[in-house]
């Protein structure tokens, strides 16, 4: 038999010239070059173009790399929506150095927790949480360099650091050259779960990953280029989906809100043009409730994830002019990487129907490789009947690179070459997943992810609490928010307990309600959260 051609000669092979790592770090570049007079950021009274937010990102990598910051460092964040959370995010990444922006609404033990296990070595604080920051620093123990970002357009407040921001980038050189990874598998950033099952788990992307959902978000939603997007999506959430890598790609022009308000978001579309934002169901409530609304003339897109959003909040949104695409994703995925994609055909039908079926969580992402539900047991695909249900699994290039000192876990949610999500749900005739339950008793509110567990051991830490179970209980701003089911051993009221809540949880992890009485229980004494649920749900 003839030997055939081998193409992988000498002549062949890889190098400088034809491959390049793929990496966030190259967007910036571009827009730099060839977009710099472009609008950038637009935050309150402040306004940059791309020249000067690429000056500043160089002088903040050049200025920690003088401190000695480099490969595999830890740079920590603590900051709402504003420029600079954006700037780490494009910054970080020149040095190699590993960005982790932390959930502005944790509290100080958890952030303790977060900066040790990290390793962080820098933290940039906004001067609004610096009271909490401090305490975090303090039970770490760690010697960090603390950097304190005074937002003119926030409220203001201590400064803890030994610098400000500005005064870091003051120390910074604007010509700063950088370079891309060395390894495109390389750590980028560092976010951490909600601690769903007690600690948060250090959910580890790499640049690959990062590069691919960025250029993802483009495709999925059909982006132009030169879009304007409103950050009412928290930048820490998996890094705001990638999308500070997004919209940077596509020249386009970062606006910021500290905390969304309908009016701000009101303002935003009329006075700003913004055509892109995303966030969870309760924004889609906070918009089509309105007391005060504004008119403005473009179409505008928004993107939104955790719980599915109401068929009749959808309908609402679109008869305004604002079209919702509904993704869903986890930490591990990047944020989104399964999308309810419109078929032409839906155009057509009654708007209510067009509305349910824009509430399923959908198809995976173009460049997610696959996306099924699988029988846990088994490890095959569920019947695609509607009615079957599985364990929601991923395969691909935005799946994380795994937790961080956390082999075991790792090993348990890669199985069988799929990263288990934990979520239960069927799949339609057309392959489009629909999500029934989550494990592990998640309750999502306002986005927010929340171990019942946790709350649980805040409540036991109570002398009085004898036992008690924490469901998800809706509610209509929130869209979901824990409720305590508590069996005493001696005389405590509701206000006694939620007190002690407060003091011992973030603001958005206490129970709203707490319901006295014997739980209903299995046979081995397991609590039957089943039934609880059922106490708190409408029926129908």
């Amino acid at each position: 038999m003839e030997r055939r051609m081998t193409f992988d000669g000498p002549e062949l092979a890889r190098n400088a010239a034809n491959h390049a790592a793929l990496s966030p770090v190259s967007i910036l570049k571009r827009v730099e070059r060839v977009h710099p007079e472009l609008p950038a950021q637009i935050h309150g009274a402040i306004r940059r173009n791309w020249g000067e937010v690429a000056e500043r990102c160089k002088r903040l990598a050049s200025a920690l790399a003088k401190r000695g910051i480099g490969k595999g460092d830890t740079v920590a964040l603590i900051a709402p929506n504003i420029p600079e959370a954006l700037e780490c995010a494009l910054a970080v990444p020149m040095l190699g150095a590993v960005l982790n922006a932390n959930n502005t609404r944790l509290d100080a033990a958890t952030i303790s927790y977060i900066l040790d296990h990290g390793e962080a070595t820098v933290l940039l604080v906004d001067t609004e949480l610096s009271a909490m920051a401090a305490e975090a620093v303090a039970q770490s123990g760690r010697d960090l360099l603390i950097v304190d970002i005074e937002d003119r357009e926030g409220p203001g407040g201590d400064c803890i650091g030994m610098l400000t921001y500005d005064d870091l980038l003051a120390e910074g050189d604007p010509d700063f050259a950088y370079a891309l990874p060395d390894d495109e598998w390389d750590a980028l950033a560092l976010n951490y779960t909600s601690g769903t099952t007690g600690r948060p788990k250090g959910v580890v992307y790499s640049h690959r990953g990062a590069w691919t959902n960025a250029v993802n978000n483009v495709v999925t939603w059909e982006i132009p280029h030169h879009p304007v997007y409103l950050w009412t999506l928290p930048l820490f959430h998996c890094n705001g989906w990638c999308f500070p890598w997004t919209i940077t790609m596509l020249a386009g022009c970062h606006v910021f809100l500290r905390a969304p308000r309908a009016d701000a978001i009101y303002d935003a579309f009329a006075d700003n043009g913004v055509t892109h934002l995303c966030g969870a169901p309760i924004i889609m409530s906070m918009i089509s409730g309105a007391t005060k609304k504004r008119d403005f003339p473009q179409k505008i897109k928004m993107m939104t994830a955790a719980a599915p959003p109401p068929a009749s909040v959808i309908k609402g949104m679109e008869a305004m002019g604002i079209s919702i695409t509904h993704v869903y994703g986890l930490t591990e995925v990047y944020g989104p990487a399964v999308v309810c994609a419109e078929k032409p055909g839906w155009a057509a039908l009654p708007i209510d129907e067009q509305a349910e079926l824009k509430a399923r969580q959908g198809v995976a992402y173009e460049l997610e490789e696959d996306v099924l539900v699988l029988d846990p047991g088994t490890g095959t695909p569920v019947p695609w009947d509607g009615k079957t249900q599985g364990e929601v699994v991923f395969r691909g290039n935005i799946v994380m690179k795994g937790y961080l000192k956390a082999p075991e876990e790792t090993a348990k949610a890669f199985k069988d070459g799929w990263f288990w999500s934990g979520d239960i749900a069927v799949q339609h005739a057309d392959g489009y997943i629909d999500i029934r339950d989550r494990s592990k008793d998640i309750i999502i509110s306002g986005g927010e992810n929340i171990s019942s567990i946790e709350v649980e051991r805040a409540l036991y830490s109570h002398p009085a609490v004898s036992l008690v179970a924490v469901v998800a209980m809706p509610d209509e701003k929130w869209g979901e928010v824990p409720c305590a089911f508590v069996e005493l051993s001696f005389d405590a009221t509701e206000e006694e307990l939620l007190a002690h809540a407060k003091a011992n949880l973030a603001g958005y992890m206490r129970p709203k309600k707490v319901v006295f009485g014997e739980l209903p229980k299995t046979t081995t004494g397991k609590v039957r959260k089943n039934e609880l649920r059922k106490l708190v749900r409408p029926q129908g």
